[in-house]
C-alpha cells in the first residue's frame, strides 16, 4: 500500500513539473512575441520594404533568382501575432515532444524579425551570408567534433584551441617546404595527433588534472607558434606562402536553388567535415567500437569488468580528436587565407567545445550549435556593414548565452557522459 501511495505521489510530481515546465516555455514564448513587435515594429514606417538576395556572386545570370522583397512592417507584425499564437497554445495545452521544434522555430522567427528590421528599406545577401556561416562553422564543428571523441571516452581535452593552432603552422611550413598541400595537411594531422599524446599521456597515465593539461598545451602552443611565426616566417616570407585548397562543386547537389552554393560548394576541408560527422555518428551510436567508447565514458569500472581496456580505448580516442583537431586547424592556412598568422585560431577551439555542450555531446547537435555560432559571426559582419545601431559584440555573446542556459537545463539537460574528466585507476 506503502509504494502504491509513493508510486502515484511521484507520478504527480512529475505531472506537475511537466505542467510547470509548459507554462513556462509558454510566458517565454509570449514574452519572445511581445518583444519582436516592440523592437522590430515599433516606430518602423509601414511603406518601407527589406530586400534580400538569393543568388551568389558565381551563379549564371540565366539561372539566378529574383530577389525576395518583403513590407518591413507587416512582415514582423506577422510574425510577432503567430509567436503569440503558439505562446498561447502552449500555455493552454501544450505541444508535449514538439515543445522543442516549437522553440525552434519562435526563434528563427525572431531572427529572421531582426534581419527584417536590419534591413529596412536596405538589402542584404542571404545567400552569401549563409554560405559565410557555413564557411565559418567549419572549424567549429571540427573542434566540437574533437571534444566529443575526447570525452565520450571520459578525458577533457580543452586543449582543442592549441591543437588546432600548431596544426595551422605546421600545415603552413610543411606544404610551403614540400609545395605540396596534401603533405601539409598530413603533417597537420600529426601534429594534432602528437599534442593529443601528450595530453593522454598527461591526463590517463599520470592523472594530471585534465584541465590543467590541456591550458599547459594551449599555453605552449600559443607561444611556440607566436615564436616561429615571428623569427622564421616574418623574415622568410616563402615558408609562409603554402596556397589552399581549390573549391570543387559537387555534381547536382551544388545545382540546387540557394542552398546548393551553400553546402556543395566548397573545398576539402568543408566536405571533410561533412564526412567526419557522419562517420563519427555512426560509429558512436552504431558499432560495437561506439558502445565500447560510450561505456568507457559512461562506467569504465563497469566496461574494465566485461573485458574493455579502458586506458586504451582513452588513449586512441583522445589522439582521434588530435586529428580531427588537426584538420580543423590545417582549414585556417591550407582552407582559407593561405598562410599562417599568430593565434589566427582566434579562440574557434573553445568555440567548438561550446557548440559540443550545446549539442549535447553528439556529432549533429554540435553541428546545429557550430552553424548557429558561424551564423552569429557571420551576421555580425553584415550588419557593421548595414551600420545597424547594435554592437556586433552582443550578436556574437548570443550563442554563448545559449549554451549557459543549455547548461542550466531551461532547454532540455546538456548531462556529460559520467565519468567524464575523471580519471581511472585498474584494480
Amino acid at each position: 500500500m506503502a509504494a502504491s501511495t509513493t508510486t502515484v505521489s511521484i507520478k504527480s510530481l512529475a505531472e506537475e513539473s511537466h505542467r510547470a515546465r509548459s507554462r513556462i516555455f509558454g510566458a517565454a514564448f509570449l514574452i519572445i512575441a511581445f518583444l519582436i513587435f516592440w523592437l522590430f515594429a515599433n516606430g518602423v514606417d509601414p511603406v518601407l520594404q527589406s530586400t534580400f538576395g538569393l543568388n551568389q556572386g558565381n551563379v549564371k545570370a540565366e539561372d539566378r533568382l529574383p530577389d525576395w522583397v518583403i513590407p518591413s512592417y507587416g512582415t514582423v507584425v506577422m510574425l510577432s501575432v503567430v509567436s503569440a499564437a503558439i505562446g498561447g497554445a502552449q500555455l493552454a495545452r501544450g505541444f508535449g515532444r514538439y515543445t522543442h521544434l516549437m522553440l525552434g522555430l519562435i526563434v528563427l522567427m525572431f531572427i529572421f524579425s531582426f534581419l527584417t528590421w536590419a534591413t529596412r528599406d536596405a538589402s542584404i545577401n542571404l545567400a552569401g551570408m549563409l554560405r559565410t556561416s557555413v564557411g565559418a562553422a567549419v572549424p567549429i564543428t571540427l573542434g566540437a567534433l574533437s571534444g566529443i571523441l575526447c570525452e565520450r571516452a571520459g578525458v577533457v581535452n580543452i586543449a582543442i584551441e592549441g591543437l588546432m593552432l600548431s596544426a595551422a603552422l605546421v600545415a603552413t611550413l610543411v606544404a610551403s617546404v614540400a609545395q605540396n598541400l596534401w603533405i601539409g595537411l598530413i603533417a597537420a594531422l600529426l601534429t594534432g595527433a602528437a599534442l593529443a599524446a601528450i595530453h593522454a599521456v598527461l591526463s590517463i597515465r599520470y592523472k594530471v588534472d585534465q584541465i590543467i593539461s590541456g591550458t599547459v598545451i594551449n599555453i605552449f602552443s600559443t607561444g611556440i607558434t607566436s615564436f616561429i611565426s615571428a623569427k622564421f616566417m616574418q623574415v622568410y616570407p616563402d615558408l609562409n606562402n603554402p596556397g589552399t585548397f581549390p573549391n570543387v562543386s559537387i555534381p547536382v547537389l551544388s545545382s540546387i536553388p540557394i542552398l546548393g552554393g551553400v553546402f556543395f560548394s566548397s573545398n576539402i576541408f568543408t566536405y571533410g567535415a561533412y564526412l567526419l560527422l557522419i562517420i563519427i555518428h555512426v560509429g558512436l551510436f552504431y558499432t560495437r567500437w561506439g558502445l565500447r567508447v560510450r561505456a568507457v565514458g559512461e562506467h569504465p569500472k563497469a566496461a574494465d569488468t566485461l573485458g574493455i581496456n579502458v586506458l586504451r580505448t582513452r588513449y586512441i580516442n583522445v589522439m582521434l580528436g588530435g586529428m580531427a583537431a588537426g584538420f580543423g586547424g590545417a582549414y585556417f592556412t591550407l582552407g582559407s587565407v593561405g598562410r599562417f598568422d599568430e593565434v589566427m585560431t582566434a579562440g574557434r577551439g573553445f568555440i567548438g567545445l561550446a557548440a559540443m555542450i550545446f549539442g549535447k555531446w553528439t556529432p549533429f547537435g554540435a553541428f546545429g550549435s557550430s552553424l548557429i555560432f558561424g551564423f552569429a559571426d557571420s551576421l555580425a559582419s553584415k550588419l557593421a556593414i548595414l551600420r545597424v545601431p547594435i554592437p556586433s559584440q552582443f550578436l556574437l555573446m548570443a550563442p554563448y548565452i545559449a549554451t549557459m542556459i543549455a547548461l542550466a537545463g531551461l532547454v532540455g539537460r546538456a548531462i556529460p557522459p559520467a565519468a567524464d574528466g575523471q580519471p581511472y585507476e585498474k584494480q
